[in-house]
């Protein structure tokens, strides 16, 4: 039995300061669902409403009219696709989708290149049929059992339960052709996300994929979603077209100095050396921990207006401690002042409006000290605009990193690993992370009794906890990340009305047991009451089961558990619990009686009070994802 083992480190602080980068002010084209006019004409299997319900067991489903979703029904008669009006080369294009039980779909860039939407909940070795795959190439002439090459599993399955809403990220780039209309490049994902995981990056298509509605490539055509195989509801259609044309950043001179500690130094400073430079790094024969240096270039721009630039100097850390900075930037065209690196984060944005053609940038910048682990000398430069995609400047060409990626694994037992983790942008630092043979991940705050949230996917990243001299402590998650609210599961309070508390009064965590299978068993206490916290998982990982077993020494206070927190809650007709806009399910027994309630800050709670029998209770509910 582990008694308490909390980490202790040296850290100075346990929040990490709100970095200032912010969206791209490059706005997306966005089809409002209020009709099917943004479409090309098709067949009755595609209708506009404003919600579906699909049963996570195959049921029976519920539409309700209305508008804001693109549903696909599929009829006895005639299953068409649908072809958007508009046609697109580069695009990147943004969508929530939601699957029924056992279903399969596809969206096809240009009608020609399948990512692949299925019911891929749970699945452990995901192939190029499963969701977020690149589906294979086909062809005939090749022989019997070789027909079928090139597709592209997804690199990790996150894939969400029948009837819960999933994010559709995806970076394309069209075929290239010359004058003549010969091919010279292949169409590329350049990279596809499912709910916020990188499950495809940089996969060159050479033609079209197996069952695609056009037999020849072209430098545009229509974004096509599959009608025939199976019902799909989709929202939330909003992308961003692009030209060929790029920006360039070209004749980059670099000055440096020995003795910048400001950014308001540079004016005064006498210059070490010169030297031509062709990428984005502080290349000066110096030290690495202490370097200074100011940029000139020439940046050519395709055509006239707002251009967005995002600039990261990588060797300053996210989380630097106030007025202990280690570097700063600043970033000018044409002398104006576009973006500034303030040093408590290394990252920042700007904006402004350029006009076709050459354009004269400045780059001063300065690093003071050595963090060991963030040794970098690299600066990126990301700029997007108008029909131009957002691109990467000069970027250095590096070796891969040495320690590569350190992943903790999971085998045919739980696992467990100590250490920080993120959680709604501050540092938990009594933190457990679990990962379960099933593919279902948790982690929990041990010092408030919380859990904080789960993923699907692989365990966790420990890089940086073990890289240089593991620093930060962070442990990473490695799926898609469902964060929970963060206040404590347990309370005491006068009525089902009252606040629940931001914290508990004397809460104490004692010790956690370790089962035979791996996963932990976790004691707390608070005043008058002691609690036993376990976490299994059912229907082969597909649900986690949360149960907490209490004693109470007064009976007389009703205790509560708080399940979920979310801006919507919404009972369903399988008597599941949808929460966070159908994010992700609550399950309970038949016996148990919840309670939503709407807060002061008109959020919502799922609550179950806690029944007492000679002092002692217990409940249970399941997660489901």
């Amino acid at each position: 039995m582990n008694k308490q083992i909390f980490l202790i480190c040296c850290c100075l602080f346990i929040k990490t300061i709100a970095t200032v980068a912010q969206e791209s002010p490059i706005p997306f084209e966005v089809l409002p669902l209020q009709n099917l006019s943004e479409f090309q004409p098709t067949s009755g299997n595609w209708t506009i409403v404003k919600d579906v319900f699909y049963d996570l067991n195959g049921g029976a489903s519920k539409i309700t009219n209305g508008a804001g979703i693109l549903l696909n029904t599929l009829d006895k008669g005639e299953n068409q696709p649908i072809k958007s009006s508009f046609e697109h080369g580069d695009i990147e294009l943004e969508l929530d989708f939601m699957m029924p039980k056992g279903s399969n779909s596809g969206i096809y860039l240009q009608g020609r290149y399948e990512v692949q939407l299925f019911d891929s909940w749970a699945v452990k070795n995901p192939k190029y049929s499963d969701a977020g795959a690149i589906y294979q190439r086909w062809d005939e002439s090749r022989g019997v059992a070789r027909e079928g090459y090139e597709g592209h599993p997804p690199l990790v399955n996150v894939s969400r339960a029948p009837g819960l809403w999933q994010s559709l990220r995806i970076v394309f780039r069209a075929p290239r052709f010359d004058s003549q209309g010969k091919k010279v490049s292949n169409a590329k994902f350049i990279s596809v996300h499912q709910n916020g995981v990188l499950v495809q990056k940089n996969i060159d298509v050479t033609g079209p994929t197996q069952a695609s509605f056009f037999e020849d490539e072209q430098a545009m055509g229509p974004l096509v979603i599959q009608g025939d195989h199976g019902g799909v509801a989709i929202r939330n259609i909003k992308y961003k077209t692009y030209g060929a044309e790029t920006v360039t950043l070209s004749d980059m001179k670099l000055t440096y100095y020995d003795s910048i500690k400001t950014i308001n130094d540079f004016a005064k400073a006498n210059p070490k050396g010169k030297m031509d430079i062709d990428v984005l790094a502080h290349l000066a024969p110096a030290t690495r921990n202490e370097f200074s240096g100011t940029i000139l270039g020439t940046l050519t721009v395709p055509s006239d207006g707002e251009y967005f630039f995002n600039l990261n100097l990588a060797w300053v850390p996210d989380d630097t401690p106030p007025g202990v900075i280690n570097g700063a930037g600043k970033f000018f065209i044409d002398d104006k002042e576009v973006v500034y690196v303030d040093g408590v984060t290394g990252k920042a944005n700007g904006s402004t409006q350029l006009t076709a053609g050459v354009h004269k940038i400045k780059l001063n910048y300065f690093k003071t000290f050595g963090h060991w682990y963030a040794p970098s000398n690299d600066i990126t430069l990301v700029v997007e605009g108008n029909g131009v995609a957002r691109t990467a400047l000069n970027v250095p060409m590096r070796g891969s990193n040495q320690a590569g990626q350190i992943a903790v694994k999971v085998a045919d037992k739980a696992v467990m690993q100590r250490g920080f983790i993120m959680h709604h942008g501050e540092k938990r630092t009594h933190t457990i992370a679990v990962g379960e043979p099933g593919g279902a991940n948790y982690a929990i705050d041990l010092s408030r009794g919380v859990l904080l949230n789960v993923w699907r996917g692989d365990f966790v990243e420990t890089t940086p906890m073990w890289y240089g001299r593991g620093e930060t402590q962070l442990m990473l998650p490695l799926g898609n990340v469902i964060e929970f609210g963060g206040k404590p599961t347990l309370a005491i309070l006068p009525n089902k009305d009252s606040a629940w508390p931001d914290e508990i009064a004397g809460f104490e965590y004692t010790e956690y047991e370790v089962l035979k299978n791996g996963d932990p068993v976790i004691l707390y206490k608070m005043p008058g009451v002691t609690i036993r916290e376990t976490f299994e998982t059912s229907d082969l990982g597909k649900k986690l089961v949360h149960s907490l077993s209490v004693t109470a020494e007064d009976e007389s206070k009703q205790l509560y558990c708080l399940v979920a927190q979310a801006s919507k809650i919404e009972k369903l007709l399988n008597g599941l619990y949808a929460i966070d806009d159908k994010s992700y399910y609550i399950e309970f027994g038949k016996r148990t009686s919840p309670i939503v309630r709407t807060t002061s800050d008109g959020s919502q709670e799922l609550i179950l009070p806690v029944k007492l029998n000679d002092n002692m209770g217990k409940v249970t509910y399941s997660i489901v994802w």
